[in-house]
């Protein structure tokens, strides 16, 4: 049975491709999508479907309104999503991204290291599965397919 796992976080280092070769290495049945990982376009979308907005404000809304779009369109699509909170950037959109899937209901994997615990605790609460790796996340994944 093939499931599409949305892949929630950071788009700053190569965690997802990571994650879908090690999915890959393993033979899992899975579909991958994701937030723009382009963060240049995923910053410029709503100037470029839209038109040169007014200021930063108007142009990080007309962004946000469209990277919001895609995120909303690929969340319904996923049968699983998987959040990953790292300890180097601000986490506000995986955040989002992962009480989105609470909220629709979605199976929800948040991967977060030791010191995030504390941090974390509402939200890990809410998750089905919290683990600390990648390679956590996957054995997950590869449970269900056995």
């Amino acid at each position: 049975m093939k499931f599409v796992v949305y892949l929630a976080g950071q788009i700053h280092d190569d965690w997802r491709g990571q994650l879908i070769q090690q999915a890959e290495d393993k033979g899992l049945d899975l579909e991958f999508v994701y937030p723009q990982t382009e963060h240049d376009l995923s910053d410029a979308i709503g100037e470029k479907i839209l038109g040169e907005q007014p200021g930063d404000y108007y142009r990080d809304e007309a962004a946000s309104a469209v990277n919001n779009f895609r995120t909303n369109v690929l969340m319904e699509k996923a049968d699983i999503v998987i959040a990953l909170f790292g300890d180097q950037y601000r986490q506000w959109n995986t955040a989002m991204d992962a009480t989105t899937a609470v909220n629709k209901n979605k199976p929800l994997i948040i991967i977060r290291p030791e010191e995030l615990i504390h941090a974390l605790k509402e939200l890990s609460n809410k998750a089905n599965v919290t683990v600390e790796t990648v390679e956590q996340a996957i054995q997950v994944l590869e449970y269900i397919e056995q």
